[in-house]
C-alpha cells in the first residue's frame, strides 16, 4: 500500500485506535507496525479470524482482561548457556505464559486448531510461581530460611552491642543521634567530633558540616562483617535457585518463542475484534462491485453522517460534483479508508450488505500540497503526485483524485482531467473523482463503465445534506454559499448576471433532474411497502387456510378411526353371538340378545353421526369467522394506508405491553422516547400505538406503575469513601437509572486501595442481569481503580 496514502487517509489514526485495545505493550506496537494485506487469500483468512474473536466476544462468556507483560527481549538472553535471569524476568515469563493460557482458553471455541498450533506452555508457570509468589517476589523456600534466621539473630545481637551505647546516659550525650546510621549496609553510630577519641573503632565518613562523625566501634565490627556474609551466603543460594530455575525454563526456550508469538498474535486479533465492537462495526463481504451501506467516517465519531455508494462490476469510475463543503472529500476518505481497513481485517461502520474487492494498491490525491521549499505550487503538487500513482495503477487499484483538474486553467484543467480518466478507465483501474468541472460532467454521461454522482444539496435551506445521489451530477452552487457566507448580496446578484443561459439552463436540468430522482425514489419505496404488506397479507391468508385444512383433516380422521373402532367392536360381538347360536338351540334369550345388540348398533351409529355433524357445523362456524377477520383486516385503516397519523414529535400514543398513554418527544437509536408523566422512557416502532388527534383509547387500561422521579444516571460515578452496603446501594441507583433514561455506558470510581470496594463492585456488576460488559479503565483513565460498565440493549 502507498505510504503517503496511508498517511493521507489517516489510517495511522485508526491503528492507534485498535493499539489501545490492545492489552500488551507488545502486541500494540506489532499493530502499529502492521501493514493492509494485499493478497485476497491472508485478506480473508485475516477477516475470518477477527470475525471468530469477534463473535467469541459478543457471546457474553465472561473474559479476562489482564495485560500481557513484555518478555520478547529476555528470548535471546535464554538461549545464551549458562545466563541467569533476574527475579523480575522470571515473574514476567511466568505471568505472560498463565495469561497467555487463559487467552487461549478463552479463544478456543472459535479456533479448534489453535491447540495444535500453540505448545501447552503451563509448566514453565508452575515453575516460577515455585519459586516467586503472585507479587513478583522470592517465596520463602527452605533453601533460604535457615541463613535468613541466621541474620535475624546476628542482627538482633548487633542490636544488642549498639544499644549499650545508645541506651547509655554517659554515652548517649556523646551522640548526635541516639538512633544508629546505617553506611555501607554497616551499622554505625553518629558521634560528636568533640569525642572522637573516646569511641575507638573504624570511621566511615564525616559530614559536611565536620560536626559529625560516623563510627563503627570495635565491639560492632565483627558482627558486622558476620552479617555481611551471611547476606552475601544468602543472595549466591538466591543465585543459585535463579540459575536453576532459568535452566528449566531454557529446556522450553523453542516452545515458549512459538508460544510468544501466537499469543501475542492472538492479542492483535482480540484487540481488531475489540475495536469493531467499540464502533458498532460489520464486516465487509468480498465481490466484484463495491457497494457502502450507512457508512460512516470511524474518525468522526457521532458527527459522521452515513453515506451510501454503489459501484457495480461493469461501474469503474464515478465522478463526484457538487457543492463546497458539501462532503465530497470526506466521501473520498471514506472509501479508501473502507479499503484500508477492510484489507487489515477490521469491521467497518457500516450497515450489513456493504461489499468491497480486495485492491492491490489504494492510491489517493486529496487536498492542498502546495511546498514553497520545493518550488511546487498547487497544481504542480497535484500533478507530481497523480504522475506517480499513474505509473503504478493497475487493473486491481483504488484510486481516489479529490479536485481533479483544479489549480490552473478551467479549460486545459478539464482537458487533462479527462486524458488522466481515459488512461485510468483503459488499465481497468476502480476510480473514484470529484470535480467542479462541467465538462466532467458531460464526460460521465458519454463514456461506458463511468457514472456521474452528485451530493445533495437542499435549496430551501441552503445547506448540504451529504447524500450522494448516483447518475446525477451535481452543482456547485458557488453563489448560493457565498452569499450563504456573509458576501454582499450585491456582488452575489452581479455574479448571477455574468452566468450565460446556456449554463442557466444546464443548472435548470439538473435541478429538475434531481427532484425527478426524489419523486422516483419516494414511488419506489411506497411500491416497496404496498408490496410487503401484500406478500404479508397473503402469507397470513396462506397460514389460516392451512390451519383449516388441517383442522378439516383432523376431523375426517378422527371420524374414520371412530368408525374403525366401531365395525371392530361391533365384528367381535357379532361373531361371538353367531358362534352361540351356532354351539346351541336357538332360544328366546339367544333371539334378545341379537335383538339388543342391533339396537345398540343403532343407537351408537345415530350418536356418531350426530358428533360427525357438530364438527362439521362448528368447521363451517371457523371458516366463516376466519373469512371475516381477513375481510375486516383488508377493510382496516392501517391496511388501507390508513387515517392513523404518523409517528412525530408530539403525537399522543399508547406505548408498551400495558398501553400506558404518553407523549412522543423524538427519536433515538431503538426507537422513539416518550413521556410517560414524570418519566421518560425508549420504545421501539412495534410497541407504539399512535391516537387520532384528540383520540382517545376504545376502553381504559388501568395499569400501576412507579412514577416517581427517577434520580439521574451519571457518566462517572464516584464510590470513593462510601462503606461496602452505601457503595452497591450507590451502584443499583445507578444501574436503574441508566437504564430508564437510556444510558448504556458509564463509569464506577471505586479506587484501588485493599480492593474490597473493587471486589464487591465486580461482584455486583457480574450477577446484575442489565450489565452486559464490565473491564478496568486503561491507565489514563484511571486504571484499575476504575471501571467501565456497558448495559445491554
Amino acid at each position: 500500500m502507498n505510504e503517503k496514502t496511508v498517511k493521507l487517509l489517516e489510517f495511522e489514526e485508526i491503528l492507534k485506535r485498535v493499539a489501545r485495545c490492545s492489552m500488551s505493550e507488545e502486541a500494540a506496537e506489532m499493530i502499529l507496525a502492521e501493514k493492509p494485506a494485499h493478497d485476497s487469500g491472508a485478506v480473508m483468512e485475516m477477516r475470518r479470524n477477527v470475525s471468530a474473536v469477534f463473535e467469541r466476544l459478543k457471546s457474553g462468556d465472561e473474559e479476562k482482561r489482564s495485560s500481557l507483560p513484555v518478555m520478547g527481549f529476555l528470548l535471546p538472553k535464554l538461549a545464551v548457556e549458562g545466563t541467569s535471569l533476574e527475579t523480575d524476568e522470571v515473574y514476567a515469563i511466568g505471568l505472560f505464559v498463565e495469561r497467555g493460557e487463559e487467552l487461549k482458553k478463552f479463544l478456543l471455541p472459535g479456533f479448534p486448531h489453535m491447540p495444535q498450533s500453540l505448545p501447552d506452555c503451563s509448566s514453565v508457570a508452575k515453575e516460577v510461581f515455585r519459586v516467586v509468589d503472585r507479587d513478583g517476589a522470592l517465596r520463602d523456600l527452605p533453601e533460604f530460611r535457615a541463613i535468613k534466621r541466621h541474620i535475624q539473630n546476628l542482627t538482633a545481637e548487633l542490636e544488642n552491642s549498639v544499644s549499650r551505647y545508645t541506651g547509655n546516659e554517659e554515652t548517649r550525650r556523646m551522640l548526635q543521634s541516639a538512633v544508629p546510621s546505617q553506611r555501607d549496609g554497616r551499622m554505625v553510630l553518629a558521634v560528636k567530633a568533640n569525642y572522637r577519641g573516646r569511641f575507638r573503632g573504624i570511621v566511615h565518613e564525616v559530614s559536611s558540616t565536620g560536626q559529625t562523625i560516623f563510627v563503627e566501634p570495635e565491639e560492632v565490627v565483627e558482627k558486622n562483617n558476620d552479617i555481611l556474609i551471611e547476606e552475601r551466603r544468602l543472595s549466591a543460594e538466591i543465585l543459585r535457585v535463579l540459575r536453576e530455575l532459568t535452566g528449566r525454563i531454557r529446556e522450553k526456550a523453542e516452545d515458549l518463542a512459538r508460544f510468544h508469538e501466537g499469543i501475542l498474535k492472538l492479542e492483535c486479533l482480540r484487540a481488531k475484534a475489540r475495536y469493531s465492537l467499540e464502533i458498532r462495526g460489520h464486516f465487509a463481504e468480498s465481490g466484484a462491485e463495491l457497494v457502502l451501506r450507512e457508512a460512516r467516517h470511524p474518525l468522526l465519531g457521532s458527527k459522521a453522517v452515513p453515506i451510501d455508494l454503489e459501484m457495480d462490476g461493469d461501474t469503474r469510475t464515478v465522478i463526484i460534483t457538487g457543492p463546497n463543503t458539501g462532503g465530497k472529500t470526506v466521501a473520498l476518505k471514506t472509501v479508501g479508508l473502507f479499503a484500508l481497513m477492510n484489507q487489515s481485517g477490521l469491521a467497518l461502520p457500516a450497515a450489513e450488505g456493504t461489499v468491497l474487492p480486495i485492491f492491490d494498491g489504494v492510491y489517493a490525491d486529496i487536498g492542498d500540497e502546495q511546498s514553497l521549499s520545493q518550488s511546487l505550487s498547487t497544481f504542480s503538487a497535484h500533478m507530481t503526485n497523480i504522475a506517480a500513482i499513474v505509473s503504478v495503477a493497475a487493473a486491481d487499484s483504488m484510486i481516489l483524485l479529490d479536485e481533479l483538474g483544479s489549480g490552473t486553467d478551467p479549460e486545459e484543467g478539464s482537458a487533462l482531467a479527462m486524458a488522466l480518466l481515459d488512461c485510468l478507465i483503459e488499465k481497468r483501474s476502480r476510480l473514484i473523482v470529484t470535480t467542479h468541472h462541467g465538462v466532467l460532467k458531460n464526460y460521465g454521461y458519454t463514456r461506458p463503465s463511468v457514472e456521474n454522482a452528485s451530493m445533495e444539496f437542499d435549496g430551501r435551506t441552503l445547506s448540504p445534506t451529504y447524500r450522494i445521489v448516483m447518475g446525477i451530477p451535481g452543482e456547485s452552487r458557488a453563489l448560493d454559499i457565498a452569499g450563504r457566507n456573509g458576501l454582499d448580496p450585491d456582488i452575489v446578484a452581479r455574479a448571477r448576471s455574468y452566468l450565460d443561459e446556456g449554463r442557466s439552463d444546464v443548472s435548470t436540468l439538473i435541478s429538475a433532474l434531481k427532484e425527478k430522482h426524489r419523486e422516483l425514489d419516494s414511488a419506489a419505496g411506497k411500491a416497496r411497502a404496498e408490496e410487503l404488506r401484500l406478500r404479508e397479507d397473503r402469507r397470513s391468508a396462506d397460514l389460516k387456510e392451512l390451519k383449516l385444512r388441517q383442522k378439516e383433516a383432523e376431523i375426517k380422521a378422527g371420524a374414520v378411526a371412530s368408525l374403525r373402532g366401531l365395525l371392530s367392536e361391533s365384528r367381535k360381538s357379532l361373531e361371538n353371538l353367531v358362534r352361540e347360536i351356532r354351539e346351541g338351540e336357538l332360544s328366546r334369550e339367544k333371539t334378545l340378545r341379537v335383538k339388543e345388540f342391533l339396537s345398540d348398533l343403532s343407537r351408537t351409529a345415530e350418536a356418531e353421526d350426530a358428533a360427525l355433524d357438530e364438527e362439521r357445523r362448528l368447521l363451517d362456524e371457523e371458516r366463516r369467522r376466519v373469512q371475516a377477520e381477513m375481510e375486516t383486516e383488508a377493510s382496516s385503516p392501517e391496511k388501507k394506508g390508513g387515517t392513523l397519523p404518523a409517528l412525530r414529535p408530539g403525537l399522543e400514543v399508547l406505548a408498551g405491553e400495558n398501553r400506558r398513554r404518553g407523549r412522543l418527544i423524538r427519536k433515538d437509536r431503538k426507537g422513539w422516547i416518550v413521556e410517560i408523566g414524570s418519566l421518560k422512557m425508549s420504545f421501539s416502532e412495534t410497541e407504539l400505538v399512535p391516537l387520532p388527534p384528540n383520540g382517545k383509547p376504545a376502553k381504559p387500561l388501568i395499569s400501576t406503575a412507579d412514577l416517581a422521579s427517577p434520580p439521574d444516571a451519571q457518566f462517572e460515578l464516584s464510590l470513593r469513601g462510601m462503606r461496602l452496603d452505601e457503595a452497591l446501594e450507590a451502584l443499583r441507583k445507578q444501574v436503574d437509572a441508566a437504564v430508564l433514561s437510556g444510558l448504556k455506558e458509564f463509569a464506577v470510581v471505586h479506587g484501588k486501595g485493599e480492593g474490597i470496594l473493587q471486589k464487591g463492585v465486580h461482584d455486583y456488576l457480574k450477577r446484575d442481569p442489565a450489565v452486559s460488559d464490565y473491564y478496568f479503565s486503561r491507565p489514563e483513565m484511571g486504571g484499575f481503580g476504575r471501571t467501565e460498565v456497558i448495559l445491554k440493549n
